[in-house]
């Protein structure tokens, strides 16, 4: 067990559970136990906004998962994920301040909330929870995986054991803290993110003797490993274009970040974060991927992509420093699987446990409810991430695919169509899930494009298509009704 590789990311946790405990005062004399717990009162600055964007977004997809894929398929990779450096910035242009507004006239704590007021349609709630409950977990799965290969590369423990250590610290630190605390470390986290990028990618490209070096090192190995079509030539320009759906425009589809777009406080943090967001996830994601890449002649033959990013760091830096860079994707994996913790937890809680079972619970009965359920849904992820795959980062695409399948109308056409109504919705939801879970079974990049696309295009097609028939129907109905 290497000690001073340890220490740092001790401390680091140690740091993130002050944060957890301080913030959990605020849980417990808050006038409102809903909107502290699930969204931190909506009192998030600029910075704190732009870092806790990109600490849920970069995961143990962005800093285990995806290194580790672009290790194997060269900077045709470094290319496909570059399409994330809108993120933050579409996110917040697009839902910005209107997503706001509504959300406050609605009282809304969650997305789920929004479209119940929105759509007052029962089918549109039980649909949305469901489809957080069915993709989410595939993401907390990756996560969870993430954070023990982590451990299990640092400790030489053993992966099962790994997983149990670096789950069971998550669970505690999110059942405390709540919301709040979530945003106040993904700020911490943020910042480690940032500056483990620029030391790991500094450090890789001294290693491997500079960058013209490296280039013609990946070159005498393999030519298409500095294509941009990846290293079997597989990388086609219309699957990477797709991915500018995947993980450029169609994030606005996911809760877990659409949810930030309703919890800062002001105009002037929004504009800041979209400044500072776009920024950071733009160096993060370039550096991490290109790090994958470069790593490759530095440490050759490395056959699970996932250890690439620990191993590589162990071999680069002094060990006191490796430990620091390191806390890096452990940050972006306790500040995912923390926001997907809570997302989840308020989907059952807020969306099902108090629309339709217990609509007046004690505010002391909630806060059981909440804890118990995050804690119960955290074991059951333990569960499914002890048989992990290779990469990771498979499974994460697989739930960032399938939420933006279901939620991308409703959110932005609930917004910005005033004819857009239930009925819509509901086709939406069922058209979006159930051909994107039917293709990436049966029928994988159809066309040569990525799962995603078509299942975007039906929703989009059910919901303006439904819409206007169920609206033409009504108008229909009260003309004859007038008539007779």
């Amino acid at each position: 067990m290497n000690w001073a590789v340890i220490t740092p990311l001790i401390l680091f946790l140690l740091i993130i559970f002050a944060v957890g405990i301080w913030s959990n005062k605020f849980v417990l004399k808050s006038s409102s136990f809903l909107e502290e717990y699930f969204l931190g009162e909506r009192q998030m600055g600029g910075f704190i906004l732009a870092m806790t964007m990109v600490a849920t977004y970069g995961s143990a997809s962005s800093f285990i998962g995806g290194p580790g894929i672009a290790y194997t398929q060269g900077l045709g990779w470094v290319l496909l994920a570059s399409a994330q450096l809108v993120t933050g910035y579409f996110t917040l242009m697009v839902l910005g301040k209107k997503f706001a507004i509504v959300s406050r006239q609605y009282k809304a704590i969650t997305l789920i909330d929004f479209l119940k007021e929105r759509y007052k349609s029962k089918t549109v709630v039980i649909l949305s929870a469901a489809s957080i409950i069915i993709f989410l977990f595939s993401s907390m799965t990756a996560q969870w995986i993430g954070g023990a290969r982590l451990v299990e590369s640092l400790t030489g423990m053993p992966y099962s054991t790994a997983l149990l250590i670096f789950a069971f610290s998550v669970l505690i630190f999110v059942i405390v803290g709540g919301f709040r605390a979530v945003a106040l470390t993904d700020t911490i986290q943020g910042v480690v993110m940032f500056v483990g990028t620029l030391i790991l990618l500094i450090a890789t490209i001294k290693a491997g003797g500079g960058i013209p070096k490296i280039i013609s090192d990946l070159a005498a190995e393999n030519p298409n490993l500095i294509s941009p079509f990846g290293a079997e030539h597989n990388l086609t320009p219309t699957y990477v274009s797709s991915f500018w759906i995947l993980v450029g425009v169609g994030v606005i589809g996911l809760p877990q970040i659409a949810v930030r777009a309703m919890s800062y406080k002001n105009s002037k943090a929004m504009h800041n974060a979209i400044i500072i967001g776009t920024i950071v996830v733009g160096f993060i994601m370039l550096g991490m991927h290109l790090i994958g890449v470069f790593a490759r002649p530095v440490l050759p033959g490395v056959k699970i992509g996932d250890t690439v990013m620990p191993l590589l760091s162990m071999k680069v830096l002094p060990p006191f420093v490796a430990g620091i860079v390191l806390a890096a994707p452990m940050a972006a994996i306790m500040s995912t699987v923390d926001a997907l913790l809570i997302l989840v937890s308020s989907a059952l809680v807020k969306d099902i446990y108090l629309n339709y079972i217990k609509p007046n619970a004690a505010d002391s009965q909630i806060k059981k409810v909440s804890f118990s359920v995050t804690a119960i849904i955290g074991i059951i992820v333990i569960i499914l991430a002890l048989s992990p795959p290779d990469l990771i980062v498979w499974l994460n695409l697989f739930a960032f695919g399938g939420l933006e399948s279901v939620f991308i109308w409703p959110v932005i056409l609930g917004l910005y169509w005033s004819k857009g109504n239930k009925y819509g919705a509901v086709t939406s939801m069922i058209l979006g899930m159930g051909s994107y879970i039917l293709l990436d079974r049966f029928y994988p990049n159809a066309f040569g494009f990525h799962t995603v696309v078509l299942p975007i295009l039906l929703s989009l097609l059910g919901f303006i298509i439904m819409s206007l028939f169920m609206q033409q129907k009504a108008a229909a109905s009260l003309v004859k009704a007038g008539d007779s």
